[in-house]
Protein backbone atom coordinates (compact mmCIF):
# COMPACT_ATOMS: atom_id res chain seq x y z
CA UNK A 1 0.00 0.00 0.00
CA UNK A 2 1.37 3.50 -1.15
CA UNK A 3 1.91 6.30 1.38
CA UNK A 4 -0.94 8.05 -0.16
CA UNK A 5 -3.48 5.10 0.14
CA UNK A 6 -2.34 4.73 3.81
CA UNK A 7 -3.76 8.66 4.60
CA UNK A 8 -7.08 8.24 2.56
CA UNK A 9 -7.59 4.88 4.27
CA UNK A 10 -6.80 7.04 8.19
CA UNK A 11 -8.55 9.73 6.94
CA UNK A 12 -11.73 7.60 6.09
CA UNK A 13 -11.74 6.06 9.22
CA UNK A 14 -11.58 9.69 10.82
CA UNK A 15 -14.90 10.60 8.84
CA UNK A 16 -16.74 7.14 9.02
CA UNK A 17 -16.57 7.51 13.00
CA UNK A 18 -17.30 11.03 12.74
CA UNK A 19 -20.39 10.43 10.83
CA UNK A 20 -21.27 7.53 12.63
CA UNK A 21 -20.84 9.57 16.35
CA UNK A 22 -23.03 12.97 14.20
CA UNK A 23 -25.63 10.07 13.28
CA UNK A 24 -25.86 8.29 17.20
CA UNK A 25 -25.27 12.28 19.06
CA UNK A 26 -26.95 14.35 16.19
CA UNK A 27 -25.16 17.42 16.10
CA UNK A 28 -24.11 18.08 19.33
CA UNK A 29 -20.73 18.84 18.74
CA UNK A 30 -20.96 21.95 16.24
CA UNK A 31 -24.79 22.79 17.78
CA UNK A 32 -24.12 22.06 21.58
CA UNK A 33 -27.48 21.66 23.98
CA UNK A 34 -25.71 23.84 26.88
CA UNK A 35 -27.22 22.12 29.21
CA UNK A 36 -24.13 21.90 31.53
CA UNK A 37 -21.59 23.08 29.86
CA UNK A 38 -22.80 27.08 28.61
CA UNK A 39 -19.79 27.58 26.04
CA UNK A 40 -19.73 27.91 22.19
CA UNK A 41 -18.99 25.37 20.07
CA UNK A 42 -15.75 26.28 19.80
CA UNK A 43 -14.69 26.04 23.46
CA UNK A 44 -16.41 23.15 24.02
CA UNK A 45 -14.21 21.24 21.93
CA UNK A 46 -11.34 23.13 23.03
CA UNK A 47 -12.54 21.37 26.04
CA UNK A 48 -12.92 18.06 24.52
CA UNK A 49 -8.85 18.10 22.95
CA UNK A 50 -7.88 19.29 26.36
CA UNK A 51 -9.25 16.36 28.01
CA UNK A 52 -8.06 13.91 24.95
CA UNK A 53 -4.52 15.32 25.53
CA UNK A 54 -4.70 14.46 29.15
CA UNK A 55 -5.65 11.27 28.59
CA UNK A 56 -2.46 10.35 26.15
CA UNK A 57 -0.22 12.43 28.72
CA UNK A 58 -1.87 10.27 31.32
CA UNK A 59 -1.60 6.53 29.92
CA UNK A 60 0.41 7.44 26.38
CA UNK A 61 0.03 6.19 23.43
CA UNK A 62 -0.94 2.26 23.38
CA UNK A 63 -3.19 -0.05 21.79
CA UNK A 64 -5.77 1.10 25.27
CA UNK A 65 -5.61 4.67 23.72
CA UNK A 66 -5.70 4.22 20.04
CA UNK A 67 -9.79 4.87 19.47
CA UNK A 68 -8.75 8.42 22.20
CA UNK A 69 -5.95 9.63 19.09
CA UNK A 70 -8.82 8.95 16.65
CA UNK A 71 -11.49 10.90 18.21
CA UNK A 72 -8.50 13.71 18.93
CA UNK A 73 -8.09 14.23 15.29
CA UNK A 74 -11.75 13.82 14.89
CA UNK A 75 -12.50 16.74 17.22
CA UNK A 76 -9.48 18.77 15.50
CA UNK A 77 -11.89 18.39 12.39
CA UNK A 78 -14.65 19.51 14.00
CA UNK A 79 -13.14 22.34 15.74
CA UNK A 80 -11.49 23.60 12.27
CA UNK A 81 -15.77 23.45 11.17
CA UNK A 82 -16.62 25.61 14.20
CA UNK A 83 -14.14 27.84 13.86
CA UNK A 84 -15.25 28.79 10.12
CA UNK A 85 -18.46 28.75 11.09
CA UNK A 86 -18.01 30.88 14.21
CA UNK A 87 -16.44 33.09 11.65
CA UNK A 88 -19.21 33.83 9.36
CA UNK A 89 -17.05 33.66 6.61
CA UNK A 90 -18.87 32.70 3.17
CA UNK A 91 -16.68 30.87 0.97
CA UNK A 92 -15.66 27.69 1.40
CA UNK A 93 -12.37 27.57 2.88
CA UNK A 94 -11.43 27.14 7.10
CA UNK A 95 -9.97 29.51 8.65
CA UNK A 96 -5.93 28.83 9.66
CA UNK A 97 -6.54 31.02 12.67
CA UNK A 98 -7.89 29.59 16.18
CA UNK A 99 -7.59 32.94 17.42
CA UNK A 100 -10.71 33.75 15.18
CA UNK A 101 -12.89 31.61 17.00
CA UNK A 102 -12.11 32.47 20.23
CA UNK A 103 -14.76 34.63 22.60
CA UNK A 104 -11.52 35.96 25.39
CA UNK A 105 -10.34 38.60 22.87
CA UNK A 106 -6.42 36.91 22.96
CA UNK A 107 -4.32 36.08 19.80
CA UNK A 108 -2.32 33.41 21.26
CA UNK A 109 -2.80 30.00 22.19
CA UNK A 110 -2.14 31.23 26.25
CA UNK A 111 -4.26 32.85 28.27
CA UNK A 112 -4.24 34.41 31.82
CA UNK A 113 -6.83 34.07 34.42
CA UNK A 114 -5.86 36.08 37.58
CA UNK A 115 -7.88 34.77 40.62
CA UNK A 116 -7.20 37.59 43.41
CA UNK A 117 -8.70 35.37 46.37
CA UNK A 118 -5.75 33.02 45.22
CA UNK A 119 -3.39 36.23 44.63
CA UNK A 120 -2.37 33.58 41.41
CA UNK A 121 -2.68 33.62 37.45
CA UNK A 122 -3.52 30.19 36.15
CA UNK A 123 -2.06 30.17 32.68
CA UNK A 124 -3.93 27.60 30.18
Amino acid sequence: MTREEQIRLVGQEVIDLLVEKNKAYGNSALEPANIFAKGSAVENLCSRIDDKLMRIKNRGINDSTEDTVKDLIGYLILLKIALHESTGQKDNTVSNNISEGRTDNTDSWTRTTTYPEREEQIYY
